[in-house]
């Protein structure tokens, strides 16, 4: 080789090394953020809410908890991530708490907690319900303008912990509000607060507080004296008369009453009043929303794409959807039409229980449909959003079902013990004010399922059946409301012929049946 080749290969190594020392290193690390999947703590009531957009946790404990003092029982993240909190931390939560994730990167989360203390403020001669300021410590009791200021009586005073509070002064000699207020200090847990009670003279003894207008439902508040018969009034806003709400539709607390005005018309604008004696309270004017039904609610459209059947007609969006394109990767559609009906016309839907796989490898499949999207298949697990958006209230969902219980005979290792019992099926509605559908994942490492005690549920009912029942029997699911005064969001209605198929355990061959699903709106 010639002298000069060997400058030539020298001079195009040292280009080669001096090129590579400018390229980037582009490849992009895994998309995968860091997220909370579950957490809990010693003494939380319900399910902590968990948000992934702004990546906060909000836990509610019992109001026996001391805040400075949170004992964090479990907690549940994204495979592969890692917390720079372990489990089995006492935590700070007076104040929000910050924790690290990371996985590729790191991400910043905020856990804070609050506590559901039912506080009380009443006095004599007290109109209507106290009011409570609570992050500035203010509670206000409104009287009539006669009630002398200087010689109050406080029937009761509960602004912390039933129990563990301490007043100082003590209720008994908290007698002088002729300033129009009183400071009391409490102390509990390792927590001390100064309050300031007020008492406000009010120009009327009755007062319309608020209405929460529903469908062909109407809920009435008011306010008045503990002992004066108090009540309400209502008409339509184009009437002359006005029609008296019976009384056993109104209930009292105190001085405080509640009516529930059912069979009312939908879209329609009304005036409610409350009155008290002769005593008549201020005029609110409400109007009442709409008769939503569930499209497709009696499971007559249906389209099969491949081995897939899906509950809406073809080129149509969906309301419903089934797990079949989970089922489908080993076997076929295990929900499907059919021609068996209450009526004997039109289709149902068919939810069959089974086991997909070859040999022995392979898990049970149950049969369900759901108000959602199934979103991908996870290997052999699922991943779907349950929920579609909603904003009218029902006040029960009704439908047509009739059930095949076969015994459980196959398991995950977490429900062996289930093995011999009779497979049980489930209806349940859930309405709520979650601002995204509720995201579903089967796969153990990873698992979120349903949970009928979270905090965004507003409504909620369910059935169950561990029995055969051979004819379709009409079923009825009265919602329980647990405020009457949030506005869903989304509506969540699932059916599955085995209970604990989310995790893949049920009895090969069970089989439910659903037909004519209908919303109703009142009594």
């Amino acid at each position: 080789m010639k002298r000069s080749d060997h400058r030539h290969i020298i001079l195009l190594l040292i280009f080669t090394l001096c090129l590579s020392g400018c390229i980037k290193n582009d490849i992009p690390y895994p998309r995968i953020k860091a997220q909370i999947l579950d957490i809990t703590a010693e003494g939380q009531v319900g399910t902590a809410t968990i948000d992934n957009t702004t990546q906060t946790v909000n836990l509610v404990l019992a109001d026996t908890v001391n805040l400075k003092k949170v004992h964090i029982e479990s907690l549940n993240i994204t495979e592969g991530a890692i917390s720079d909190m372990p489990t089995d931390s006492i935590l700070d939560l007076s104040k929000n708490y910050t924790l690290t994730l990371s996985i590729y990167q790191d991400y910043t989360w905020t856990i804070s907690a609050t506590q559901n203390i039912e506080r009380n403020f009443r006095v004599e001669g007290q109109i209507g319900a106290p009011v409570f300021d609570v992050p500035n410590h203010r509670a206000i009791a409104y009287v009539n303008q006669d009630v002398d200021l200087s010689n109050i009586k406080i029937t009761e005073l509960v602004l912390g912990p039933q129990g563990i509070t301490t007043y100082n002064p003590e209720k008994e000699k908290i007698t002088d509000f002729s300033l129009g207020y009183q400071n009391v200090i409490i102390v509990y847990h390792d927590t001390m607060q100064e309050w300031t009670l007020y008492i406000v003279p009010s120009e009327s003894e009755i007062s319309t507080d608020r209405v929460d207008a529903w469908t062909n439902v109407a809920w009435l508040y008011g306010s008045g004296k503990e002992d004066a018969l108090n009540g309400f009034e209502i008409k339509e806003a184009t009437a002359s008369s006005w029609e008296k709400v019976p009384d056993e539709y109104v209930t009292h607390d105190k001085g405080s009453f509640t009516a529930r005005m059912i069979h009312l018309k939908a879209n329609t604008t009304y005036v409610c009043r409350a009155v008290s004696g002769d005593l008549i309270g201020n005029e609110i004017t409400f109007t009442t929303g709409s008769v939503t039904e569930l499209p497709n609610g009696y499971f007559e459209f249906w389209n099969l794409a491949g081995k897939v059947w899906n509950p809406w007609e073809e080129n149509t969006k969906n309301f419903w959807d089934t797990g079949n394109k989970g089922a489908t990767t080993l076997g076929e559609s295990n929900t499907q039409p059919t021609e068996d009906t209450w009526s004997g016309t039109g289709l149902a839907a068919k939810l069959m229980s089974k086991f997909v796989g070859f040999g022995g490898a392979g898990k049970l499949a149950a049969g369900n449909m759901y108000v959602g999207n199934y979103i991908r298949t996870d290997g052999t697990n699922g991943i779907l959003n349950f929920g579609k958006p909603f904003s009218e209230r029902p006040t029960r969902l009704k439908g047509y079902f009739k059930y095949t219980s076969v015994p459980i005979n196959k398991s995950n290792n977490e429900m062996t013990a289930l093995i011999g019992q009779p497979d049980t099926c489930q209806i349940y509605i859930a309405l709520g004010d979650w601002s995204e559908p509720i995201e579903i994942r089967t796969k153990p490492s990873n698992r979120k399922l349903f949970d009928k005690n979270d905090s965004h549920i507003i409504a909620y009912a369910e059935m169950f059946s561990g029995e055969s029942i051979a004819e379709y029997t009409p079923f009825t699911l009265e919602l329980e409301y647990r405020d009457t005064n949030r506005i869903p969001t989304y509506i969540v209605v699932v059916a599955s012929a085995s209970k604990y198929g989310d995790y893949f355990t049920g009895g090969d061959g069970s089989v439910l049946f659903i037909d004519d699903f209908a919303l109703e709106y009142d009594y």
